[in-house]
């Protein structure tokens, strides 16, 4: 049984393929396209999970849309006539995209695929989400919580799943919707709605919640874990060009200038600060009331708000729940995913699940690949790089020189460059799925260096100052860092979605990765996993006495991730990366 979801025409268009339950490949378009939340109809993503998957589009069983378009539609039809006049120009340009193209997803996906449109399913977009991250979860019965902007009507759930079956016990609807209360305060800061919430969040830490008192002016939060906004503050209800209306600015003051965002006043901080804390308030009590009417000890989390690591560690410690699991794609990108899970596991009724330990579901580079791309980019000049192995000088130009190295050799030497204070770029195996990097398409650096952030975000990501970085940190010792509970259990430490304190006694021996609050955005990495990636820090280990090494994802500002060679090597040579590393080739400037 093979089955292929599919996610696009909002933001973080995706592809994911199934086969007897196993999850064969996933990959957002934004990897193949290069244009960051890519939206459009995924081709690339489906033409590389069929690759993956060695099928031809005849032989897919169905294909999945993450949701029900006409549902949505409806939506905004009702919602624009309840708001006329203010919604007339939002409704316009709507329909001119609805009704030239988001309408008509089953002939799109029927004639690319060139299959029978019966094969052709809908899900809906939260029973989507749901089904992203109970199925993959190591958990037989679970409580459910899927929490975003909006999806057709409903913009939070609650449920249960059991075995291979889910039931939505209930929906929170638009215009109700803590993902637009959150991302209203991220455009009032001056940051861009749909990826600006990180920066929100990494902002946080440096401010206080002075504004909490304010923030509960227009939200409340009520006894049955649901919340109730004051539409009043509002405007994204009937427009599609700002989200807060006069009122919100007479209660906040002035918004900040998109120019001016990157800068960390006191009045950013602590407005971040306390949009942070009231996020987390009536995340919590959504999350207290579904443990109070399931009884149950695990939960599994999805949605956008879902990668919001700060409070979900609020959740692990203070809603009542033992266990949680989030879906590491947790955004609309995990709904193709999802919407795959639910039709084979709840609609045709299997049993086999997978549980999912990492997120290595992209593309991958053989030595070969990575030779071919190197003597392309450098001129197209044949190089011998036949020696596997050797240390010697095989490559040379001007700005750059080539190595090739045996594993043992390359963990050793990248290992005593990062302690030398070189920044890394690192591409190995296949890209992650989903928004975070996790040692196979990361740039890495010495977490001991008080001067490191400063230098990764000014000369090599082109970014805030305020942007925080995260450590990867060998499983076995985790808790000598972190305030943390038992690591191989709690799966959201493999994917970077717990923000956990920095024990005191580590806080000055890890500045770089040491947020302003004394915590960090920890990933827990397995040998078994990822036995390259482990080594090289076990490597940095022996030699320092540190078991992790600053991670973030290798890209620069506006841009995606790096997928293939050639994104990588551009990459290097327009930042400040001092050594690219991909398969066994090591590039120096």
């Amino acid at each position: 049984m093979i089955i292929l979801g599919v996610s696009c025409y909002y933001h973080d268009a995706a592809a994911a393929i199934i086969k007897d339950g196993q999850i064969i490949a996933a990959a957002e378009e934004e990897r193949f396209s290069r244009k960051k939340h890519d939206s459009s109809f995924p081709k690339n993503a489906i033409d590389f999970c069929l690759k993956s998957a060695a099928v031809t589009p005849k032989e897919l069983d169905y294909v999945v849309f993450y949701e029900k378009p006409f549902r949505k539609f409806h939506r905004i039809l009702i919602s624009s006539l309840s708001t006329y006049p203010r919604s007339a120009y939002a409704f316009r340009e709507a329909m001119r995209i609805w009704l030239t193209q988001k309408l008509w997803i089953k002939s799109e996906i029927a004639s690319y695929l060139k299959l029978p449109e019966q094969k052709v399913l809908f899900s809906q977009h939260h029973l989507s989400h749901a089904a992203s991250c109970f199925y993959p979860s190591p958990y037989k019965e679970s409580a459910i919580m899927t929490i975003d902007g909006v999806g057709e009507w409903a913009t939070a759930s609650y449920g249960i799943g059991q075995d291979n079956k889910i039931t939505i016990l209930k929906e929170i609807y638009y215009p109700q919707s803590l993902g637009l209360l959150y991302s209203t305060f991220t455009a009032f800061l001056g940051f861009e709605v749909n990826e600006g919430e990180w920066k929100v969040m990494g902002l946080a830490p440096y401010g206080k919640p002075k504004y909490q008192d304010k923030v509960w002016q227009v939200v409340k939060a009520n006894q049955d874990g649901s919340f109730s906004l004051d539409f009043s503050y509002f405007s994204y209800q009937y427009s599609d060009s700002t989200a807060y209306s006069g009122k919100f600015i007479d209660l906040f003051g002035p918004p900040v200038a998109p120019q001016q965002s990157h800068l960390v006043t006191e009045r950013s901080a602590d407005l971040a600060a306390s949009i942070q804390v009231v996020t987390e308030e009536l995340l919590l009590n959504m999350a207290k009331n579904l443990h109070k009417a399931t009884k149950l000890n695990n939960l599994c989390l999805a949605g956008g708000v879902a990668l919001n690591s700060v409070a979900n560690y609020r959740l692990l410690k203070d809603s009542g729940f033992k266990n949680i699991y989030i879906q590491p794609a947790a955004g609309d990108s995990g709904g193709a995913l999802g919407a795959a899970l639910y039709l084979y596991h709840h609609v045709l009724n299997k049993q086999n699940r997978q549980i999912q330990t990492n997120a290595y579901f992209g593309s991958q580079y053989d030595n070969n690949e990575i030779e071919s791309a190197l003597n392309h980019l450098r001129g197209g000049n044949q190089h011998d790089f036949s020696s596997d192995g050797d240390p010697d000088l095989i490559g040379d130009s001007s700005e750059v020189k080539i190595k090739k190295l045996l594993y043992d050799k390359l963990v050793d030497y990248i290992s005593q460059k990062i302690i030398e204070g070189k920044v890394i770029g690192w591409h190995q195996g296949r890209f992650e799925w989903g928004p975070r990097a996790l040692g196979n398409r990361s740039i890495l650096a010495d977490p001991r260096n008080p001067k490191m952030k400063d230098i990764i975000n000014a000369k090599v990501k082109f970014r805030e100052a305020f942007r925080p970085f995260a450590p990867s940190v060998l499983a076995e010792k985790a808790n000598l860092v972190f305030d943390l509970p038992t690591t191989s259990n709690h799966y959201p430490l493999r994917f970077m979605l717990y923000v956990v304190p920095v024990k005191p006694d580590w806080r000055k021996k890890v500045p770089a990765i040491t947020h302003a609050d004394n915590t960090a955005r920890p990933q827990v990495v397995f040998r078994k996993e990822n036995p390259l990636y482990y080594s090289l820090i076990e490597a940095f280990y022996k030699k320092t006495g540190v078991p992790l090494l600053l991670n973030t994802s290798f890209n620069l500002k506006g841009e995606p991730i790096v997928n293939s060679p050639e994104d990588a090597y551009s990459t290097f040579q327009r930042s400040g990366i001092d050594i690219l590393v991909m398969g066994n080739y090591v590039c120096e400037k």
